[in-house]
């Protein structure tokens, strides 16, 4: 499939592509940042990183899927069976791709027309996975909830995958005030949950429907997240400009004024 279609950074005039620099957006409310710190830079801002992140929409169905199949193909060649078929099916997959799109949880990072990443993001968790007992943690917490993380191959080891990651635990802890960051990870993937458990997150018990494959579930403090001296990438045109979580939240006066991906 062809991840290279209607990407940030260019529009179409009269048949040809010219380049474009989005506007500077705007400040986020003075009310949910805390003074001083570094917000994770947007593009016009001072500090521009090569890649770009902005929110997908229902014509980046195809480069999604793409991103999906470029992962299936690498993880048969390694010890596992994730993403051996989609689960349960083809049509569920896709129908769970076309939700995240159309519902604006979906994000993919740009390399110039390149789909370098993708990541959905929700703070609505799925009660048939995330369920005490058998899953440990404080579900009355506010969470985020971190899905189809992926990254392509060609970007792989980069480094991109973790930023994206605190990326989203930042901006759920700065618009909706999550104290953590969730994820359900394929159960007999051993080397995936080490990898997460290198970026700071811990198994918090596990789904309590076997036949469910993507059971074992971990959970990463926003608290400890820190904008890194280089990010990666900036966000485009007007996403949120994050900052590091304060230790104070006030409730925002209605759902409506959080972001539309972060509404549950």
């Amino acid at each position: 499939m062809d991840t290279r279609q209607a990407y940030p950074g260019t529009v179409l005039q009269q048949g040809t592509l010219r380049s474009f620099r989005p506007a500077q957006p705007p400040s986020p409310p003075p009310s949910r940042v805390r003074p001083g710190l570094q917000a994770w830079p947007a593009t016009g801002g001072a500090a521009v990183a090569p890649l770009q992140i902005a929110r997908a929409n229902a014509q980046h169905l195809d480069t999604v899927l793409g991103l999906i199949e470029d992962a299936r193909s690498w993880l048969w060649r390694k010890n596992t069976d994730q993403w051996e078929k989609p689960w349960p099916d083809p049509a569920a997959r896709d129908a769970r791709v076309r939700a995240g799109l159309s519902h604006d949880k979906t994000w993919i990072v740009w390399d110039g027309d390149i789909a370098a990443a993708t990541i959905t993001i929700t703070t609505r968790r799925n009660n048939a996975v995330w369920a005490n007992p058998a899953c440990t943690a404080n579900l009355a917490e506010r969470a985020v909830f971190v899905h189809r993380l992926i990254t392509s191959r060609e970007y792989a080891g980069s480094g991109l995958g973790a930023q994206l990651i605190d990326w989203a635990g930042l901006r759920g802890c700065r618009e909706y005030g999550a104290k953590w960051i969730r994820i359900d990870v394929w159960r007999t993937n051993t080397g995936l949950h080490d990898y997460y458990m290198s970026k700071g997150f811990r198994p918090c018990g596990i789904c309590a429907d076997l036949d469910y494959p993507s059971g074992a579930l971990f959970q990463k403090s926003v608290a400890g997240i820190r904008v890194p001296a280089s990010p990666k990438f900036t966000e485009t045109p007007a996403g949120s400009q994050l900052t590091e979580p304060s230790p104070t939240w006030r409730k925002p006066p209605s759902s409506t004024s959080l972001p539309s991906d972060l509404r549950s």
